[in-house]
Order: structure tokens, then C-alpha cells, then sequence
């Protein structure tokens, strides 16, 4: 990726002002122009998706939504296992991040992909229910995001997993085996993020953990380009529907 291509998308992400009277109107005024260069920027500070990806068991003839999906980059992770699944669903409220996906799709031949300008929190797959449920990057940039994580819930089957990947700080006390924050990284990054309309939130894991059934969670720091200390958390879950 060129310096010019990083300039442009740390000036969408800095700088660019974020209109819109809806959400939907904000993510497109936040995404329409960096889609293109959306991906690139994003592989060196969205750390953690290929490893949980790679932890998702892909039952033969799944049922797959990737919620907040953008350009169906995640789908990528996959390799081979994205011809198991029956369907899969990139479902996103930006209409650029959708046009990435389906040229993503076609370059691809993803003939069981499909990319739906939706609602996360109201989303239903064409079959009722699906197998697996995605949200990568995704819960931060979503206003309700326990809604949207109550309606993955009602969509998933029984025994069905879900698979989170996203920024987050913790509580100022936490539970033993959970990682501890200090009081700058607490108070710092939730301000950063903020400008751009990406809220980390101390209660992601904590409700991940009370409404799920825990199979992998993980948690770490990612660099940030450009920026030479800064060093944000991030959480990685797996569970699956009680």
C-alpha cells in the first residue's frame, strides 16, 4: 500500500468530518472514501482475525453471517472451508463497503456468497437461522451492540457458534483470569476511537461471556500504524448457543 493510499484513509480516519442524521448516513460518511484503500490499512491494525477465524468450526452446509461485514475481506480467512458453507451473508450498512464485497465475491466466484445492506440488529437469514455468527471489528461501530448481539442470538441454532473480534478496554475490576487495564489505556483509547464514531466498551466480554457458552477467548494488544507507542487491546471469543 502506498504512502499516498495510507494518507488518505488516516485523513478519513482523522480528520474527514462524520455527517449523517443515521447511522447508516454516518458509516457511509465515514467509509465512502476509504472503501477502496479499506483494506490495506486495515490488515496492520486489525490484529486477531485470522487466528479466530481459523478457530470457527465450519459445519458442512452452514449457514454463515458475517455481520458488519464491509467488503467481505474476513471471508477470505476461510480458504478452501468457504466451499462447505451453503450460504454466507456479508451483511453491512455501507453501501462502498458492499460494492467491495461484491467485487470480492465475483473475483472470487463465491457463488454461496451474498453481500445485504442491513441492520445487524434486525438481520434474519433467507433460511431462519443460521450456524455461525461473525462480528469482526464490528460491535464497536454498532450504537445497540447488545441488540445486535441479542438478535445473533435468536438467529443462531442451538449449539450454533458465535465469533467476536474487537477492540475493547476492561472494567476497572475484573474477574481473576481476565486481563487488568491501567487507568490510561481505561481512559485514552475510548476518547481516541470515539472521534471516529468507534466506541470500545468494557461490557463486550463480560456479556459475550454471561449469554454464550465459552469455547476459545483470548486477549492481546495490536500496533497501531503511524502511531509508534500506541499499543490497543483487543479480545478474540468463541462460544457457542446454550
Amino acid at each position: 500500500m502506498s504512502l499516498a493510499a495510507d494518507l488518505k484513509t488516516i485523513y478519513h480516519l482523522a480528520l474527514h468530518p462524520v455527517r449523517g442524521n443515521t447511522h447508516a448516513e454516518r458509516l457511509e460518511s465515514f467509509y465512502g472514501g476509504q472503501a477502496a484503500s479499506y483494506d490495506a490499512f486495515r490488515r496492520r491494525l486489525l490484529q486477531g482475525r485470522e487466528a479466530l477465524y481459523a478457530g470457527i468450526d465450519v459445519p458442512s452446509g452452514a449457514v454463515w453471517i458475517e455481520m458488519g461485514g464491509g467488503t467481505g475481506n474476513n471471508l477470505e480467512y476461510l480458504g478452501t472451508r468457504i466451499g462447505q458453507l451453503s450460504r454466507a451473508y456479508i451483511v453491512d450498512l455501507a453501501p462502498s463497503l458492499l460494492a467491495q464485497a461484491r467485487s470480492r465475491i465475483a473475483e472470487h466466484g463465491w457463488t454461496n456468497v451474498v453481500a445485504v445492506e442491513a441492520d445487524a440488529t434486525q438481520f434474519i437469514p433467507d433460511e431462519g437461522q443460521a450456524d455461525v455468527v461473525t462480528f469482526s471489528y464490528a460491535l464497536t461501530m454498532i450504537p445497540d451492540w447488545f441488540a445486535a448481539l441479542e438478535q445473533a442470538a435468536r438467529v443462531l441454532r442451538p449449539g450454533g457458534q458465535i465469533a467476536v473480534v474487537d477492540f475493547y478496554v476492561a472494567r476497572k475490576h475484573v474477574a481473576e483470569q481476565r486481563r487488568r487495564h491501567g487507568w490510561w489505556t481505561r481512559s485514552f483509547w475510548p476518547a481516541w476511537f470515539a472521534l471516529d464514531n468507534v466506541f470500545l466498551s468494557a461490557d463486550h466480554l463480560p456479556f459475550l461471556l454471561a449469554h454464550f457458552e465459552p469455547v476459545q477467548v483470548g486477549e492481546s494488544v495490536a500496533k497501531v500504524p503511524y502511531v509508534p507507542w500506541g499499543r490497543v487491546p483487543y479480545y478474540t471469543f468463541i462460544g457457542r448457543k446454550r
